[in-house]
């Protein structure tokens, strides 16, 4: 079986390895970063600062596909030249047509971090943690003219943790997409796969996060909301409590929630503690959250900027 694959990034990765761990030949490998980086600036950070996908596609000696669109004549045109069996898409921007996902011999499908038909769009891994799911997951569905919408093959559910962030749920899905595309392949070689049709009334389509939610607002935030917007935007954003038209940056790792102090309002500073560069704040819920390991956007010394303006009621 001949396998193309489009991705990015991790996923990209680890579509490669379970490609491999199938025993299928990878004819050639489509980064999305060809369709919308300028060629020299692409090559000088792929000599420099590889990505670990990068190292791998060198590593395995694999061949790269280098156009602007999957959506090309040109590319069309290579995968008809290259009698490809199967493409598999892994974050993908573009939105494939038809004159492209009909070439492959067998079907061009698409690796999607959900559990569809939930939470279609850009990023799951953010999403699904921000609207505080038990459970996230990874879908094998056929493309077709709308985004993460075609039929689904192959589908598994991953937990989501209590104290996970987008970047351990995005490291335990791409390793389950590695092992799923694996078994993937292995049934179109053993068994007839029965695509099933996503139920409409279920679906959930998220865009990209304008950016605002990197604000923490205490006054109109609970404990939980600013806990899940914390963990969900690492590691794509980080996210600022702001002071006196400065801003605090929140380490992800380093904020527990502390209880309940009725006799405070929100978006009052309770305690600190120049020693471990941390303070505790009151929520719209009058829950309290401490953040530690703070860091003053743009000002060297955090430490002395929160003992001399930070004010504190005991």
């Amino acid at each position: 079986m001949r396998v193309v694959v489009l991705g990015k990034g991790l996923m990209l990765a680890n579509i490669i390895l379970g490609v491999i761990d199938a025993g299928a030949e990878i004819a050639g490998v489509f980064r999305y970063e060809q369709t919308c980086t300028p060629a020299l600036k692409l090559l000088f950070e792929d000599f420099f600062k590889p990505a670990p996908e990068v190292t791998l596609i060198k590593k395995l000696k694999l061949k790269q596909i280098r156009m602007k669109s999957a959506n090309s004549e040109y590319f069309q045109r290579l995968m008809v030249t290259m009698n490809v069996d199967l493409i598999i898409v892994g974050t993908w921007k573009e939105c494939i047509t038809p004159q492209t996902y009909n070439i492959p011999t067998i079907a061009t499908v698409n690796v999607h971090p959900s559990l569809l038909p939930k939470y279609r769009g850009p990023n799951p891994y953010m999403q699904t943690i921000l609207h505080g799911e038990e459970f996230s997951g990874i879908s094998i569905h056929l493309m077709n003219d709308k985004f993460d919408s075609g039929a689904i093959l192959k589908q598994e559910k991953i937990r989501i943790f209590e104290n996970d962030t987008s970047k351990e749920l995005r490291e335990r899905t791409v390793r389950k997409a590695r092992e799923l595309v694996t078994e993937f392949i292995n049934d179109l070689n053993e068994k007839i796969l029965t695509p099933v049709n996503q139920d409409e009334k279920y679906s959930t389509y998220f865009p990209n996060i304008s950016g605002e939610e990197m604000m923490l607002d205490f006054t109109i935030q609970t404990s939980d909301e600013i806990s899940r917007t914390i963990r969900a935007l690492h590691p794509f954003l980080p996210c600022y409590i702001t002071y006196k038209d400065d801003f605090f940056t929140v380490d992800p790792y380093n904020f527990k929630i502390v209880g309940t102090t009725k006799q405070y309002p929100p978006n009052i500073v309770i305690e600190k503690d120049f020693a471990t560069r941390s303070i505790t704040v009151v929520c719209k819920d009058l829950k309290a959250i401490r953040f530690s390991n703070l860091k003053l956007y743009k000002k060297k010394n955090t430490k002395q900027y929160i003992k001399k303006y930070v004010d504190v009621i005991r």
